[in-house]
């Protein structure tokens, strides 16, 4: 076989560039090859939704190195090359394009791909499942002010995007299931009042409500919903959240579940064969429970982690990962678990506006939301790690 590595990474995202570093850290001179779907250059994903619609950002901002980095690290690329094989027993991958590569050891960083709407036009030419920089490039290029978006989904990336879009003055729809956006993240009453937000910002909100079918008449998307409306728009946006990526790992027959599952090493159950980044389901030190986490810092840093773990450093995986979202002039930096399940506590400076919400289990931290509170995520972490019981007394004032 021609194409043989010391380290192949399939996926070209955060987590996949942040091997490349952690490899290097240990091992200056194995080969490695970076596969990668995309045809892109490995990109920052969290600007699609946020900093490029608000001009904060450009897109030749967003990619993560350029291409001197991968050369100046002796880093083969193969871009636009979907990984379809996985056989451990060779120690190869084979592309769709037919190729085939052989490995020492083995990154899966394939990441998630979006979900889709199982209705009637759901696959209709033109609807953007928003997942990647082509999605964006697409969506940017049709939003122009006074035109009309439907967004589906009142997650994340839905919450996100509609907020970008009405900002760049779009008349905006919002279709999603729950009765509240962010509702498995958000406490009710911080849900009613950044959907109060949304809609005083000229957002229309179908809460409550799901898309039956989408068809078109002439240029215009026309969106059917369950309970009676239709809704005639330029754009139509789905962000009803992602499903790890996970083919390749069965067809290698490795363990899955929500997520490639891995040991502390981020090893999956095939020795030589890691996973980490979105579609890794980790234990989760510090809440004492596996995880699956789908934000930017777990990528980073179980990226630079698995690298290193595959150049022979065997490190667990410690790190206590935080997240964050800009909803309007909204905005918070989160870690630990935050559900909307869980008792909560909220210590306000400027009632939903200014403060901190502390989420409890039997009278434990388990997570913090830091609402328009900045740089103490690390006190967050501590608070955390310490595992006491706390009453809201002992809470309040304490991160500022």
């Amino acid at each position: 076989m021609e194409h043989i590595y010391d380290y192949v990474i399939v996926g070209g995202g955060l987590t996949g560039a942040s091997a490349v570093q952690g490899i290097r850290g240990l091992d200056t001179t194995g080969r490695i090859l970076l596969a990668c779907e995309e045809s892109h250059l490995p990109y920052d994903r969290p600007p699609l939704s946020k900093k490029l619609w608000l001009g904060k950002k450009k897109v030749e901002d967003i990619f993560l190195h350029d291409r001197a980095f991968y050369d100046t690290h002796a880093v083969t690329l193969a871009l636009g090359a979907k990984a379809a094989r996985l056989d451990p027993g060779k120690k190869t991958i084979t592309t769709t394009n037919g190729e085939t590569y052989g490995y020492g050891k083995l990154l899966l960083a394939t990441g998630c791909k979006s979900r889709t709407l199982d209705v009637p036009g759901g696959d209709l030419d033109g609807i953007c499942y928003f997942r990647n920089l082509d999605d964006y490039l697409r969506t940017r290029d049709l939003a122009a002010e006074g035109k009309s978006a439907v967004v589906v989904g009142g997650g994340f990336i839905g919450s996100e995007l509609a907020a970008a879009l009405n900002i760049n003055k779009l008349h905006v729809t919002m279709i999603f299931p729950g009765t509240l956006l962010c509702d498995r993240v958000l406490p009710d009453y911080l849900g009613r009042a950044v959907q109060q937000r949304y809609q005083e910002n000229g957002i229309r909100i179908l809460a409550g409500d799901k898309p039956v079918s989408f068809s078109r008449d002439g240029a215009k998307f026309i969106t059917r919903t369950g309970n009676g409306e239709t809704i005639a728009s330029d754009i139509v946006i789905v962000g009803v959240g992602v499903i790890p990526e996970m083919e390749l790992a069965r067809s290698g027959g490795l363990e899955v579940g929500n997520g490639i599952v891995v040991n502390e090493y981020l090893e999956t159950s095939h020795l030589g064969i890691y996973a980490a980044g979105d579609n890794a389901f980790f234990p989760y030190r510090v809440l004492g429970q596996p995880m699956r986490i789908e934000h930017w810092d777990n990528a980073l840093n179980q990226g630079q982690w698995a690298g290193r773990n595959m150049a022979g450093a065997h490190e667990p995986f410690t790190y206590q990962p935080y997240f964050f979202s800009d909803l309007f002039e909204f905005g918070y930096e989160a870690t630990g678990e935050i559900d909307s399940r869980l008792e909560t506590f909220g210590d306000w400076q400027k009632e939903n506006d200014t403060g901190v919400i502390y989420y409890l289990r039997d009278g434990m931290v388990r997570g913090v939301m830091m609402c328009n509170v900045w740089d103490k995520v690390e006190v967050a972490r501590a608070l955390i790690r310490k595992g006491e019981r706390m009453t809201p007394e002992k809470l309040r004032g304490l991160i500022r």
